[in-house]
């Protein structure tokens, strides 16, 4: 396994009064994620009473009848309260250990045969980044083909397939093929099948039913939050996100796309000094949602905070990668507190702001009924959902997130232009 980043613990247990202790458990239940506030409805809060089964969208729900998931007790499925960690070290422990990980597209083929071979058609949408697959299912994909498509989204950062019938069943599958399937703790589920088909895994990703209940603040005059601002999935996580898997099955006729930036291509901006004296350095990395500290449990609550790779090297292609993002980066290891915000603000700066680094995507199938499939690479990339439709039409879709390997650093991996011999100048 790649060499490993130190952790940051989170704080010990202290006596605290009972009373105490319960009032704060109480002020937990409301707290939103970073950068959520209250909706200004006030409508129903995030808990088992809400089901907005009538509120589905057409297209979502045909997809499920379709492919036998079970409706019959309300949609989404949200998280016991009981079962929610509370405490930020409960948080912490949840997946902190070292699991074994299968990169499947090292050993793939480079020319991608078997997976191009059986398509209509490859498109490149931007020069180094974003590839849209034409006239393939991923439903129907051999395990040669899925090693081949991995190897195909660590070089393209993101990959895209229209027209898609996929069971959320299938999606799932692909999910744990490529690694161990992220299970939140906090976030609604699909419900699983109605065979008895266990789901858990399969994030729902629904912006009307996040602002309505889970207090997600979206307008027009306030179109950053939740999805809709640069992130990166999971950087909290020991293994964090590797490959994630949108599918959107309900699409507005006109906006909702999203963007996608590459880490890559970031690092290929920076000055060989300024790549020479990030090299090997490390950062903190937050949660987005948050939790009780025992040791201080009436200070309010804290994310949980991991450390790792500043810049990574990916296993497939053996790039450099600049992994930050402003949503859920703290801090650089070993600098000034200014001096961390300085540079960080910088290095944001160049994700968020080089267009010829990003590509954005309009997620509409050219047929009826069917689905659109974005897949990328969190270890490579940050990415950003436009929030120009403002809720006026629906947008649902389904997410499977496969965690990777501890972030790492070799010393001997070549940026994406170094290695593709292109001009760094």
């Amino acid at each position: 396994m790649a060499p490993t980043a130190a952790t940051v613990t989170p704080a010990g247990s202290a006596p605290t009064t009972e009373e105490e202790l319960q009032k704060t458990i109480a002020k937990l239940a409301s707290l939103k994620p970073l950068g959520h506030t209250n909706h200004k409805d006030g409508r129903t809060k995030f808990g088992k009473e809400a089901s907005w089964i009538e509120s589905l969208p057409e297209p979502a729900r045909q997809r499920f009848e379709r492919h036998g998931i079970d409706l019959s007790g309300g949609y989404p499925i949200t998280p016991d309260p009981d079962l929610i960690p509370k405490f930020v070290d409960e948080a912490f422990a949840v997946r902190n250990e070292d699991y074994a990980y299968i990169e499947r597209g090292k050993n793939a083929d480079p020319e991608k045969k078997a997976l191009f071979g059986a398509a209509k058609e490859v498109k490149h949408l931007t020069k180094h980044l974003g590839t849209e697959i034409v006239g393939l299912q991923l439903s129907d994909l051999n395990d040669k083909q899925k090693d081949e498509l991995a190897l195909l989204v660590a070089e393209r950062v993101v990959v895209f397939f229209r027209d898609q019938d996929l069971a959320p069943q299938k999606q799932l599958e692909l999910g744990k093929y490529w690694g161990q399937v992220e299970i939140h703790p906090q976030v609604p589920r699909v419900p699983n099948g109605v065979n008895g088909d266990d789901l858990n895994g399969i994030t729902v990703i629904w912006q009307d039913y996040s602002r309505a209940v889970n207090g997600l603040d979206l307008s027009f005059k306030h179109a950053i939050g939740g999805n809709s601002q640069w992130h990166t999935d999971l950087v909290h996580e020991h293994q964090p996100a590797g490959i994630t898997h949108l599918h959107n099955d309900t699409i507005p006729e006109v906006g909702g796309d999203t963007v996608w930036s590459s880490g890559y291509a970031a690092y290929d901006k920076l000055s060989p000094a300024l790549q020479q004296f990030l090299d090997g350095k490390t950062a903190i990395y937050r949660s987005a949602h948050q939790y009780i500290d025992r040791e201080n449990p009436l200070r309010g609550p804290k994310p949980i905070l991991r450390e790792h790779a500043l810049v990574r090297t990916h296993p497939a292609t053996g790039w450099k990668s600049l992994y930050v993002n402003k949503a859920m980066t703290v801090r650089i290891v070993g600098l000034e507190p200014e001096e961390s915000k300085l540079i960080l603000d910088y290095l944001f700066s160049i994700y968020e702001k080089n267009l010829d680094i990003q590509v954005r995507f309009n997620w509409k199938p050219s047929k009826p009924g069917l689905g659109t499939s974005a897949i990328w690479d969190n270890r490579i990339s940050q990415h950003n959902a436009v929030w120009d439709h403002e809720g006026l039409e629906p947008r649902h879709g389904t997410r499977v997130t496969s965690l990777a390997e501890i972030p790492y650093f070799d010393p001997n991996s070549k940026s994406q232009r170094q290695a593709l011999g292109l001009s760094l100048d």
